[in-house]
């Protein structure tokens, strides 16, 4: 269980994030593994949810995404999730939009506190 100091503001503010997320259509965000897909969907976020370590590597995770009209990337905030986000991307790029603004408005809304997505289950219990 992950414990972080939350502020009402902050907490609004991840509502407002978890619907514009859910709005977005034809769309796939993009996290790492399993436990990242169970933290958005614990805050009430309804689409389609691709986890990344599911594909069995880049090239068939390339392949699989392409028919996406917007990828939306939520990977770590880690080494490894930057180094994948930018191999992704440089896959991707040409083939369909990646998105990293719902990433950048993340790192905002928590002021830098939420490193993984998995960790945003702390907010799950101002959300009942």
């Amino acid at each position: 269980m992950y414990y972080v100091q939350v502020t009402e503001q902050e907490v609004q503010d991840i509502r407002n994030f978890i619907s514009l997320l859910n709005y977005q259509l034809n769309s796939a965000v993009i996290v790492e593994g399993k436990r990242d897909s169970i933290a958005l969907k614990k805050l009430g976020f309804s689409g389609t949810v691709l986890e990344f370590h599911k594909f069995g590597g880049m090239i068939k995770f390339v392949d699989s995404v392409a028919k996406y009209d917007r990828l939306i990337m939520l990977l770590d905030g880690d080494r490894k999730g930057k180094y994948l986000t930018g191999k992704i991307i440089g896959h991707l790029q040409r083939r369909t939009k990646v998105d990293l603004l719902f990433k950048r408005k993340l790192v905002k809304i928590t002021k830098g506190k939420i490193r993984f997505i998995e960790q945003l289950v702390c907010y799950e219990s101002f959300f009942s």
